[in-house]
């Protein structure tokens, strides 16, 4: 996996003042490592695991000989399976149907962050991602996923998003 990280002002046609205005604000207040540890850590629902403090868990999932890849319905319930299977709290679910492929672009946005999904149906690929945060467990999608769209072959690459260095 590669990672690329840029400071705000090496991103083309961000103006200096922009610059210094989105660098205050990622960095004013950002709590480091041993002031969270004094900290009510509930209050921002980070997560303190494997002796790592982090944000949340970020899953990257490809499914490969996925059915149902066009059917809305399908869906949306799978995404409200994941948020109840997950302990997650659901804001808000939008769907687009693609035509004349039947592909299928959305989001559930999530108290605790959100699920994405596009899909492939002429290829009978779906790329999801689900990232959570506090005591949600994303890592219950991919099984409701498969249940799902019964796919011949998966892959999942795990992040943990911000991390307290």
């Amino acid at each position: 996996m590669y990672r690329i990280s840029y400071t705000f002002n090496q991103i083309q046609g961000v103006s200096p003042e922009l610059s210094t205005t989105l660098t205050a604000v990622a960095t004013q207040n950002w709590p480091q490592h041993d002031q969270i540890e004094d900290r009510d850590q509930s209050l921002d629902h980070f997560i303190s695991k494997d002796g790592e403090i982090f944000a949340g868990t970020h899953l990257i999932i490809d499914l490969w000989g996925a059915k149902d890849l066009d059917c809305l319905e399908r869906m949306e319930a799978a995404m409200r399976a994941c948020v109840d299977e997950c302990n997650a709290t659901l804001l808000h679910i939008h769907l687009h149907h693609f035509t004349p492929n039947g592909g299928i672009s959305g989001v559930a946005v999530l108290a605790e962050s959100h699920i994405s999904v596009h899909t492939w149906p002429e290829k009978d690929y779906a790329a999801f991602d689900v990232f959570m945060c506090g005591d949600s467990n994303p890592h219950r999608a991919i099984e409701i996923l498969g249940r799902y769209f019964r796919p011949t072959r998966s892959e999942c690459v795990e992040e943990r998003r911000g991390k307290i260095r």
